[in-house]
């Protein structure tokens, strides 16, 4: 479990009062995002399809939180998810629905989720939200959302996964454009163990091994240091249209 005190340099000073909306609070990711922004002094909003995965987030926090399910393939869940936040300072969404294996075995329904997790979620959300973003702080507000270096190291059956985190890039320029001067970033992992690789087994070590052997860090990622590339970008006044590359430089090898 990744554990940030406010002490920590990846928690930036100026959440204190800030009001954040985590989209996949319930993951691990956004649970370890959600436990550094409360650290802080941030007021959260978790939201995510799993009510049960976002108490448990609520239940780590040091500070207020509010509960809000949401499914990013349905409009009228993103506007009622709209309501319910009010005034806020910056949104992250960590979600994604995975849609890997060969292309003639694809399922319509699950590339559709694909993209309403990575790309058309993403555009709902600053469709419905992004007139509620406090823009007067010293930081300014943000949405920062998560890409994948998937989009620029492709591989057979990761067409989906490939194609959804390249779209996303595109899409955070267009809407850093577009919802200006709301700031709007992506963060793009590489290969982190974040738990979403322990149904590999006994296999798992040894997959990452030869990961950080190969990355030009000469480590696999970490939570934290996902957390601290989204508070980068929530933190940084004058970074939008941005992604960021947690990878270890994998992209380059």
């Amino acid at each position: 479990m990744t554990t940030l005190s406010p002490s920590s340099p990846a928690v930036p000073a100026a959440l204190g009062g800030r009001r954040v909306v985590v989209v996949g609070a319930g993951s691990n990711t956004g649970r370890a995002l959600a436990r550094a922004a409360s650290a802080a002094g941030a007021e959260l909003v978790l939201a995510g399809p799993d009510p049960r995965k976002l108490e448990w987030t609520a239940g780590e926090l040091a500070g207020p939180a509010e509960v809000v399910p949401v499914d990013l393939a349905d409009e009228a869940s993103i506007a009622a998810l709209a309501a319910a936040t009010g005034r806020f300072d910056h949104l992250v969404s960590t979600a994604a629905m995975p849609a890997n294996g060969p292309l003639a075995e694809l399922e319509l329904a699950d590339v559709q989720r694909a993209f309403a997790a990575k790309v058309i979620g993403p555009m709902l959300l600053a469709k419905h939200l992004a007139g509620q973003v406090a823009t007067g702080g010293p930081e300014g507000g943000s949405f920062t959302f998560f890409s994948g270096v998937a989009a620029w190291r492709p591989a057979p059956a990761r067409t989906v996964m490939a194609t959804t985190n390249g779209a996303l890039a595109f899409l955070v320029q267009a809407l850093a454009v577009e919802i200006a001067p709301v700031r709007v970033n992506a963060v793009s992992p590489g290969i982190v163990d974040s738990g979403s690789w322990d149904g590999m087994g006994s296999d798992k070590e040894p997959f990452l091994r030869s990961v950080a052997e190969r990355n030009p860090a000469r480590r696999v990622g970490s939570t934290e240091d996902l957390v601290r590339a989204v508070l980068f970008a929530i933190g940084s006044p004058f970074v939008t249209g941005t992604v960021l590359h947690v990878d270890g430089g994998g992209r380059l090898v």
